[in-house]
């Protein structure tokens, strides 16, 4: 028997993070090089300027805000990459199946609990339903047609009346078209609904609604986004 190694997994470094973001984000912003060294020339410019309009006028002042800027030009570009790379990653994933479980399972934030997993799939078509809990109720999200979505989410939505009566439900379907929620809206519109339940309704909501859905558990993630190559990734 192979004995079990106790070496804890490498992750990787800081820099190998950061040319990872950059290569996922610039395959679909090729103009990407050029916004980011116009960002750090505008703080090394901005930082100049202040050093000369600041009196007393001396090299080492122009010098030091010069650094100033480049470091604030450093930070801005950080961010904006990041900002970019968070769209590319919905863009790409966008009409994919599975794409909603990705976004719930990575963008809810503590107050709500949801699973990369469906609740309801239809293996034919690969429609599904997903399930968010949290202190704005219970939402239902559909990823499909909508047509077709119907009667899986009529299912899913009497079943938790059934068992959590007086909990507000909220149904979304993702989309483009009316009354749909894109993709790269989702988390937002989740996390904008208002808070109707307490922490411990909320606990004895997700544990009555588990436990009618233990049955569901196997149920398997739509083929189409892989969770762990479509996150992009973030410098820590």
């Amino acid at each position: 028997m192979a004995a079990r190694t106790t070496t804890p997994e490498k992750r990787p470094g800081f820099f190998s993070q950061i040319k990872t973001l950059y290569t996922f984000t610039q395959k679909e912003y090729r103009w990407l090089p050029f916004l980011l060294a116009g960002i750090v020339l505008v703080g090394i410019a901005l930082g100049v300027l202040i050093g000369f309009l600041i009196p007393p006028l001396a090299a080492w002042s122009v010098i030091l805000w010069g650094v100033t800027g480049l470091l604030a030009g450093i930070l801005a570009s950080m961010i904006t990459m990041t900002r970019l790379s968070t769209t590319a990653m919905y863009k790409k994933i966008d009409g994919m199946p599975g794409a909603t479980g990705h976004v719930l399972s990575s963008s809810l934030g503590r107050n709500w609990q949801a699973s990369e997993a469906p609740i309801g799939v239809n293996p034919r078509t690969q429609e599904a339903v997903y399930r968010a809990i949290g202190r704005g109720g219970v939402v239902l999200i559909g990823e499909g047609n909508r047509s077709r979505l119907t009667r899986l989410v009529g299912e899913e939505r009497s079943r938790v009346t059934r068992v959590a009566a007086g909990v507000p439900v909220t149904v979304l379907y993702v989309g483009h078209g009316d009354d749909e929620v894109p993709i790269a809206k989702l988390a937002s519109t989740i996390k904008a609904l208002p808070k109707k339940v307490d922490r411990s309704t909320m606990a004895a909501v997700i544990k009555r609604v588990s436990s009618v859905s233990q049955g569901l558990s196997s149920l398997p993630i739509p083929k189409g986004v892989d969770p762990t190559k479509m996150r992009s990734p973030r410098p820590r």
